[in-house]
């Protein structure tokens, strides 16, 4: 064993010991804080429960977990790469199999490690425990017993039963020779199929071939004595009789001449360079033993360059990973109740994940995989870590679900569905979903100061995509053009989007005249003015927005924050009204969305404007159909540490606002734990006039409020932010952070849409 591959067993085994054994637990969805909790969570509440399933079967799906828990049952007898080491040392393969169903799905999962080689036994064993799941995911169990295995249960059980090894792999491969078809221009009734390989991912992913429609007779396949022909000794036993055809041919080498494609699921090496050579113009090679396949890659493309090759392994393009496949289609079975995985649904899971991969990538692949990927030979299926197979692959299978007759709760909207969907690959999506449908109604013209930033090219895309404004770029044409052409986003400057090049800038004289008028008393003289605008696109994009020529505005992708609100402030004033700028800050956690203000600004700020901030932050919570419930924070809790600057400055600002707003519903000063929790602020002040929590977090000075932003951001947020959000300027603008992601940009995009539409005086009504 090499230093390196030692290295990386002990990191392995570091990793799974540490800091806890195993890589799974188990987390309670619901509160046990109490007595009545615990009353509710067991006796007597629990009989209720236990009542409303005896009377209707179907009320487990709305009681229980047992419609997102999946059971991933092995009994270790062909454990990937590693082969029969039983149920116990097969335990952490299936606890990572249940984190990718968690991680890529959302999907709840119970290992279980059978420790019985008797089908019969077995297919008992796995039967009786259908009261208890959703789903079955068999796994890793030897051919030929996985056949009957599965088999038997789908005709015994009453919910899904999938053996990924065979149906994952058939799936993955099918998306693949569908897409290597397009590319070849052939089409599924005239290809040619060499197999080698008789097993159960070989029959699988040749069973659904012919589902594709492939005939048959267009198959060969080989085994270890070669081709299985009619006649031949052992060609008439179990599943190899299926594809046992009258065939000239022996071995592997004769079968491959002319052959358009190629199926290996059988031993590393097996297929040579000259057998390749012989195959037709522009073959598929689906070389998908592990870790060694039949053939390496560039040993293939050696021998013909215009080879189309896939393989299991992550080191190459072309990746047949089953993660791309059974995390999705148990999803949108388990979502419509669905009794089994028919062929309807897996045909519909090839043709999403053929689909998906014609479909321009996303930052968060670029990022991933550090290449552009665009459809071609290089580029047949998507990639592992695409975040919109969640998106796109459950809805189909659903969709197949119900129109094949196995749904037992069919969706009323698919439309409704796909964005549920959406919102899991970003969870930003749900609470953004106002603000998104109120940009579209009426598009703005958002312009992006940083446009040659690859994340603001993904976002303009996206934006376009989403419909929620029109965008318009700064940057040089010909470094776009690249940038557009590295990342294969197809855009037509001019068309898709305009450009505003600083250095031929239509607008450029109307811009200086402008900002020499706004900045002069702040020494920007007629020679620096031209300069500026030549140069710091935050002021030319401050200008523009002040002209009217575009609506909105959004900044900050380079450089710091304060920089850019310096430049802002030269042009842009604070509205009627308003003492100072701030900025607002969205976390969303697993309890709710909170906004933190005011995160970026004032560094002490006064009473009169603690109460301007919390004014301005209503104003902006009410665009995400959020009631605003306000929490002015300190170290008090109501009154319990008087005669302190910071403590003094909160309560007098609680009351100023109740006196402007009587129906707002403002509290404190208070703890941040008091303004989090219920329990906690009763306790302290039973008389409060908060129900439930604060969702307007108003923080006593900069310190406090970035402190608490961003430990929140990691502790209790996962990171899922929205913002700065800049509230309190005379035009809609805002400043993003430098490590603003794409899903980021594109949602300040929105917000900054709808604070165009509707820029509110601060006469309000909250």
């Amino acid at each position: 064993m090499s230093d390196q591959s030692e290295d990386f067993k002990q990191q392995s085994l570091k990793y799974h010991r540490l800091p806890k054994p195993g890589k799974v637990a188990i987390t309670a969805t619901k509160s046990m804080s109490n007595q009545r909790d615990l009353a509710l969570a067991y006796s007597p509440g629990v009989a209720y429960a236990c009542e409303a399933i005896v009377d209707d079967p179907a009320e487990a799906a709305s009681l229980t977990a047992r419609q997102n828990l999946v059971a991933v049952i092995t009994n270790g007898t062909a454990v990937l790469g590693l082969g029969n080491i039983g149920p116990l040392a097969s335990k952490p393969v299936m606890e990572g199999k249940g984190v990718l169903f968690k991680k890529f799905a959302g999907i709840d999962v119970f290992d279980i490690e059978i420790n019985e080689t008797d089908p019969d036994k077995f297919i008992d064993i796995v039967a009786s425990l259908e009261p208890t799941f959703g789903g079955i995911n068999l796994e890793d169990i030897k051919a030929p017993e996985c056949f009957e295995i599965e088999e038997k249960l789908k005709q015994r059980m009453g919910i899904p039963v999938f053996h990924d090894d065979q149906h994952g792999t058939a799936i993955i491969a099918t998306a693949a020779l569908l897409n290597a078809l397009s590319i070849q221009g052939k089409t599924v009734d005239e290809v040619r199929i060499v197999a080698s390989g008789a097993g159960a991912a070989g029959m699988a992913c040749l069973d659904l071939f012919v589902s594709l429609g492939v005939p048959k007779k267009n198959i060969t396949v080989c085994d270890s004595k070669g081709v299985i022909y009619i006649g031949r000794e052992g060609a008439d036993q179990g599943r190899k009789k299926d594809y046992a055809i009258d065939s000239p041919h022996r071995t592997l080498a004769d079968a491959l001449v002319n052959a358009d494609v190629f199926l290996g699921v059988s031993q590393a090496g097996l297929v040579t360079p000259e057998m390749v050579q012989s195959m037709a113009p522009n073959p598929l090679i689906l070389a998908l033993a592990n870790p060694v396949p039949e053939i390496m890659p560039d040993v293939a493309k050696a021998a013909r360059p215009d080879v189309m090759i896939a393989t299991g392994r992550s080191d190459f393009p072309n990746q047949v990973n089953n993660v791309l496949c059974f995390p999705y289609i148990f999803r949108g079975a388990l979502d419509v109740g669905a009794t089994e995985i028919n062929e309807a649904m897996k045909l519909a899971c090839v043709k999403a994940i053929a689909d998906l991969a014609k479909a321009p990538v996303g930052e968060e692949v670029l990022n991933a995989y550090g290449v552009k990927l665009e459809f071609g030979p290089n580029y047949i299926i998507p990639t592992p870590f695409d975040p919109r197979l969640i998106s796109v692959i459950p809805a189909a299978v659903a969709k197949a679900a119900m129109e094949s007759g196995v749904a037992a709760r069919p969706l009323d909207d698919l439309a409704a569905y796909e964005k549920q969907l959406e919102a899991m690959i970003d969870k930003t999506g749900m609470s953004m979903r106002p603000v998104f449908t109120a940009a579209r109604t009426n598009k703005k013209r958002i312009l992006l100061t940083e446009g040659e930033e690859e994340r603001v090219l993904f976002a303009t895309k996206a934006i376009i995509e989403e419909g929620i404004g029109h965008p318009v770029l700064i940057g040089r044409p010909k470094r776009i053009q690249e940038k557009l052409d590295k990342l294969g986003l197809h855009m037509a400057i001019g068309k898709d989007f305009e450009l505003i090049d600083q250095q031929n800038n239509v607008y450029y004289q109307q811009c200086i005249k402008h900002y020499h008028k706004r900045s002069a008393r702040f020494g920007v003289d007629p020679h620096a003015a031209r300069v500026d605008i030549n140069t710091r696109p935050t002021i030319l994009g401050a200008i523009l927005v002040d002209l009217g020529l575009v609506d909105t505005m959004l900044c900050g992708t380079i450089g710091r924050f304060e920089g850019h609100l310096e430049s802002i402030l030269h042009v842009l004033k604070p509205r009627t009204g308003v003492i100072k700028p701030a900025t607002l800050s969205m976390l969303i956690t697993s309890k709710g969305t909170v906004f933190v203000s005011d995160t970026n600004v004032t560094e002490n700020p006064t009473c009169d404007e603690i109460v301007n901030i919390a004014e301005l932050a209503v104003l902006n919570v009410k665009k995400f159909g959020v009631i605003p419930k306000i929490a002015m924070l300190s170290h008090s809790n109501f009154g319990s540490k008087q005669g302190r600057e910071q403590v003094d400055k909160m309560a007098r600002a609680r009351e100023i606002l109740k006196a402007k707003y009587p129906e707002l519903m403002v509290e404190g000063e208070m703890q941040a734990d008091a303004a989090l929790s219920h329990r906690v602020r009763h306790e302290v002040f039973p008389d409060n006039e908060l129900t439930g929590n604060a969702n307007i977090l108003i923080m006593p000075n900069l310190d406090a409020a970035n402190i608490g932003f961003n430990l929140m951001k990691v502790v209790a947020a996962d990171g899922v932010t929205i913002g700065p959000m800049m509230m309190g300027l005379e035009h809609p603008v805002h400043i993003l952070s430098r490590s603003a992601t794409v899903r980021r940009i594109i949602n300040m995009a929105a917000i900054a849409a709808v604070d165009a539409q509707d820029y509110i005086d601060m006469g309000f009504k909250p």
